[in-house]
């Protein structure tokens, strides 16, 4: 098998600098050669090193994520249902707002809500109840009699 420094011209180089200088081609591609030849068990062997660095940092990694404490990703929500008679503190939770807002926000609020869930849009009329009685509560104006349901 002919070797390809023997042969530089049997080995296709982007760079052809045979038309400006002829013999330049031989004075350039046997180092080039014999460079690219020389560094491939080289870059193999870098590879190799920079892919197991790669690997050991990942690892490592993957240890710290699992060893840091769990973290909520989400709001926590309101634990238990519905109280018989609702106070403030439940109305506020229904209209996602504080219970000492001011009474304009309060129906901003309701609408707000009753918009995202009212039954002509696909909203329970469960819901659409509890939404009204929480503007009620908020808003003074609370029969005593609780919901409809």
């Amino acid at each position: 098998m002919p070797s390809l420094l023997s042969n530089p011209s049997s080995f296709k180089i982007c760079l052809d600098f045979s038309s400006v200088l002829p013999s330049l081609n031989a004075l350039i591609l046997p180092p080039l050669l014999l460079l690219l030849c020389d560094a491939a068990p080289l870059l193999a062997g870098l590879a190799v090193a920079a892919a197991a660095y790669a690997g050991r940092y990942g690892i490592s990694a993957w240890q710290a994520f699992k060893a840091r404490p769990p973290r909520p990703k989400f709001r926590k929500f309101y634990d238990g249902g519905f109280q018989s008679t609702m106070n403030r503190r439940e109305a506020a939770l229904i209209l996602g707002i504080r219970e000492s807002t001011p009474l304009d926000k309060v129906k901003e609020a309701h609408r707000r809500v009753m918009v995202a869930n009212h039954p002509d849009a696909g909203g329970s009329h469960y819901l659409a109840s509890k939404i009204n009685e929480a503007k009620d509560v908020m808003l003074g104006k609370t029969k005593g009699g609780g919901s409809a349901f």
